[in-house]
């Protein structure tokens, strides 16, 4: 399906920073997660060099321990699309001795995507990846800027950003250096829903409502799989669940809901006091849980 090419002024901007990679910088990649995040990224990239292809080819550091819809999702849409995608997997960091798994109730391998993922930037000599941040998801993300710069250690040191004044974007970098980049970094959640509702984006049905096994923990729920860790005393059920973000399903939990429909989805948001972040574990480990992980090379 071509995009609809009416513009909003956040899609303007991502639009017009999209360009501004392809122009700045020799070799960028796009991260995808199969996340609403990462599948809006698309559809702009689309929209930004359209109808040309997208100009440059997807990276997903894949856990193994993803949802199955997300990665049928996935590959369906890189078939559609004709895109380029790169896969690389944590499994095989644990396989040669470069990750260790955790272990036990709160184990999650999300951490360890962070060797991969350098590694894979090493590997295609990757120089600017762009990401779905948004500033609305956990507060380490309100000192990002769109171009975001990391070592050639790929860290982030929230000291040493440049300003970014008039929406003049810095791409110049020295040898080994790195650049994250952040098209939807203004955009609030209900932002991003309203736009795949105006846009008709398809996402993976995890998004919507639908009855699972699940079973509770900590006053949350998590979905019942032999990747997750549960106790002998912890029961399974069926529920009618959803989930506001996807991620290791090791670390990222389902909310209890009826919304079945994108329009029921925003009115739930809407009336939401939770943040979508507040069904990732992984976040909650410290105060500093994101922050410590962007400073190790994370996203």
């Amino acid at each position: 399906m071509k995009p609809v090419l009416k513009q909003n002024p956040l899609e303007s901007e991502a639009i017009y920073i999209f360009r501004e990679v392809v122009a700045q910088f020799e070799n960028p990649v796009l991260l995808f997660s199969g996340g609403k995040d990462s599948i809006t990224l698309v559809r702009l990239a689309q929209k930004a060099f359209y109808p040309s292809r997208i100009p440059f080819p997807l990276l997903h550091i894949d856990t193994g321990h993803n949802f199955p819809e997300t990665i049928e999702f996935r590959d369906r849409l890189v078939k559609e699309l004709g895109l380029q995608l790169i896969v690389r997997n944590v499994q095989d960091d644990i396989d040669n001795g470069k990750a260790i798994e955790e272990k036990g109730k709160y184990s999650s391998r999300n951490g360890l995507q962070t060797t991969t993922l350098l590694d894979a930037i090493e590997e295609f000599k990757f120089d600017a990846c762009i990401g779905g941040a948004r500033r609305d998801e956990e507060k380490a993300r309100a000192k990002e800027r769109i171009f975001s710069v990391r070592n050639d250690f790929g860290e982030w040191d929230e000291k040493n950003q440049r300003p970014e004044v008039f929406d003049m974007l810095n791409g110049r970098i020295h040898l080994g250096q790195n650049v994250r980049v952040f098209p939807i970094s203004n955009w609030t959640e209900l932002d991003v829903w309203s736009y795949i509702a105006a846009e008709r984006v398809e996402i993976p049905s995890i998004y919507f409502s639908h009855e699972r096994e699940i079973f509770d923990r900590d006053g949350l729920i998590w979905s019942a799989s032999e990747h997750v860790y549960r106790e002998d005393d912890e029961r399974i059920q069926k529920r009618k669940v959803r989930f506001r973000t996807v991620g290791d399903m090791t670390c990222t939990a389902a909310v209890a809901s009826e919304a079945d429909t994108i329009e029921k989805i925003i009115q739930e948001i809407r009336g939401s006091s939770i943040s979508e972040r507040g069904a990732r574990i992984d976040d909650k480990r410290s105060e500093a849980a994101m922050e410590t992980r962007k400073q190790q090379g994370y996203f």
